[in-house]
């Protein structure tokens, strides 16, 4: 590799770094912190088994299409809205997003609040368009 090169692009360098960590992190983060990811098959087997879809989008988002049946809170008005979903703490939970993110820190806040089965829908609600799996306005 050409040191001149390194040198005069060291931003280009550090944002290709940095993106690559990233990209590794979302991929890692997860498993590491014991929620497990469900893809759009293992997703729709829990929705098809009547899992509790949680939907922790904004209301506008949500309201542009989402999973059916899916038991909307959004992220920030979740640990105050617990006792709404108290009734799932061993049963299992599957929760979405936009792509995977706000889910994932869903998923923690509801393993401290005892939640026992809990899947982060991985690639979140384009994952599940992406897979023509239904989606509703109502």
């Amino acid at each position: 590799m050409d040191v001149q090169f390194l040198q005069d692009n060291w931003m280009l360098v550090a944002l290709a770094v940095v993106s690559g960590v990233m990209l590794l992190w979302s991929f890692v983060g997860a498993r590491l912190s014991g929620i497990e990811q469900a893809d759009p098959l293992q997703a729709t087997r829990l929705f098809n088994d009547d899992a509790l879809v949680l939907d922790v989008r904004e209301d506008k988002e949500y309201a542009a299409g989402h999973i059916p049946r899916a038991k909307h809170i959004p992220l920030g008005q979740l640990a105050g809205r617990i006792k709404e979903i108290e009734s799932h703490k061993d049963k299992p939970v599957l929760v979405t997003c936009r792509s995977g993110n706000r889910s994932a820190h869903a998923c923690r806040i509801l393993k401290k609040a005892g939640f026992t089965k809990v899947f982060n829908q991985a690639g979140g609600i384009i994952a599940w368009e992406r897979a023509n799996l239904p989606v509703t306005k109502k």
